[in-house]
């Protein structure tokens, strides 16, 4: 076996193009969320920062390509880079709607490259920011794609659309000072204008607001806010153009419209009844349900400024998600991995895989919910999700087994992001 690697890795290295960047990544062990197995002894090669080859090695060490650049992992088990299908990098949690108001209008969006550096350290090397203000999440993708910010790849949708006077419009302010969102729209065809806008600034999603929430004011979570109809027109334009939709869709009945209308990811889901989930399993609809961050809500919001309003409203509906978790999971309703950070610290984001499993799922499932199914649900499975030939040099380690102890991915010891090496924790987790 030893010898076959190393004439595979040898033959690799004399196809390289002269000025190729090879790098190479070993490990103790891998986890090939693919095919659910375990790869011991990994040898991952990274060429200009998407993975060449990927050998599992059993005895002797193979010959690495010369001049390659290594990075040596022992003791660790690697994993794709994670993904995140639901953030808001321009968000922080240690502001309550009012206490924002103190600052100018920037100042969230100033903070986001520092949730971006948290997310990207915490092992998330891929992000879907479902909604921000003044276009920041296209300027965050920007700045990280030419190299001036760290941060994880971005997948941005611009403003999220919604509803005169619903969740994602301005809600807090009195008449004389209300402002509408961008995204604010009423009737089909608007709505449809209003994609064709987000495109047009760099969204690469759609985000639409069909229920009410949990963080507006007069809004319930379980109230519908936009018709089946106005759903319908998102979509199609949406889809027409080549971009998914993620509705924001707390409650049954919005839930159920949204799915109908053909949107490809139902955020939140909080409320899904039995019609629901026979829809979205029917369907394919993917659920990406927020699990873990009404633990840091109920513990620090007061604290934070979050109104007693919102608290309750977060109260009523957090034990009903998790147990509408377990059920769309135990019917086989396909389900990717987001976490809402922005409600919650950044950095906290792989709190939730804890929560995962505790309603559920296995740790494999847990895993393969934010690495190869939120790929699938991105429609990035060339590029992201798996160490495989073709993606992204993506790489994540933890000391130690994930499947048997999910909460080690709360503290990822190495980040690699397209070969490169993003964070370096080893020393803080071995402390721990």
């Amino acid at each position: 076996m030893s010898r076959l690697l190393a004439v595979l890795l040898l033959a690799f290295a004399l196809a390289a193009p002269a000025r190729a960047e090879t790098v190479v990544v070993t490990a103790d062990r891998m986890i090939d969320v693919l095919t659910g197995r375990v790869v011991e002894e990994p040898v991952v090669v990274i060429t200009d920062g998407r993975i060449a080859a990927v050998v599992g090695r059993g005895g002797a060490r193979p010959l690495i390509p010369a001049g390659a650049r290594r990075i040596d992992l022992p003791g660790m088990t690697i994993l794709p880079g994670l993904i995140d299908m639901h953030v808001h990098l321009d968000s922080s949690p240690f502001y309550g709607p009012y206490e924002s108001l103190r600052f100018t209008d920037l100042f969230q969006t100033v903070m986001g490259p520092g949730h971006a550096r948290d997310m990207l350290a915490a092992g998330f090397t891929t992000v879907r920011n479902v909604g921000a203000d003044n276009y920041a999440d296209v300027a965050y993708m920007q700045a990280i794609d030419e190299g001036r910010i760290p941060g994880p790849r971005i997948v941005p949708a611009a403003h999220a659309l919604s509803a005169t006077g619903g969740h994602c419009d301005e809600t807090f302010l009195p008449p004389e000072y209300h402002r509408p969102a961008p995204g604010v729209a009423d009737g089909p065809q608007a709505l449809r204008d209003r994609v064709r806008q987000m495109r047009a600034a760099g969204a690469q999603v759609i985000k639409v607001c069909a229920t009410g929430g949990v963080f507006s004011r007069n809004t319930e979570p379980g109230q519908q806010q936009l018709s089946e109809e106005e759903l319908r027109a998102i979509a199609d334009e949406a889809h027409m153009w080549g971009l998914r939709v993620a509705a924001h869709a707390h409650g049954a009945a919005g839930i159920r419209a949204a799915i109908r209308a053909g949107i490809d990811t139902i955020e939140h889901a909080s409320l899904i009844d039995a019609e629901g989930i026979r829809l979205a399993r029917e369907r394919g609809t993917w659920l990406v349900m927020d699990i873990y961050n009404s633990e840091y809500t109920q513990e620090n919001g007061a604290a934070n400024g979050i109104l007693e309003d919102n608290l309750r409203k977060d109260r009523e509906i957090a034990q009903l998600q998790r147990d509408n978790f377990r059920a769309a999971h135990r019917a086989g309703v396909r389900m990717a991995y987001g976490t809402d950070a922005g409600v919650m610290p950044h950095a906290l984001a792989g709190r939730q895989f804890r929560w995962m499993v505790e309603y559920g799922m296995t740790p494999l499932e847990a895993i393969q919910a934010a690495t190869r199914n939120a790929a699938q649900a991105l429609g990035r499975e060339a590029d992201v999700g798996a160490i495989a030939a073709g993606r992204y040099g993506d790489i994540v380690a933890v000391a130690g087994d994930p499947l048997q102890n999910v909460r080690l991915l709360e503290n990822v010891a190495v980040v690699i992001k397209g070969g490169a090496v993003a964070s370096d924790r080893r020393s803080a987790a071995a402390g721990n």
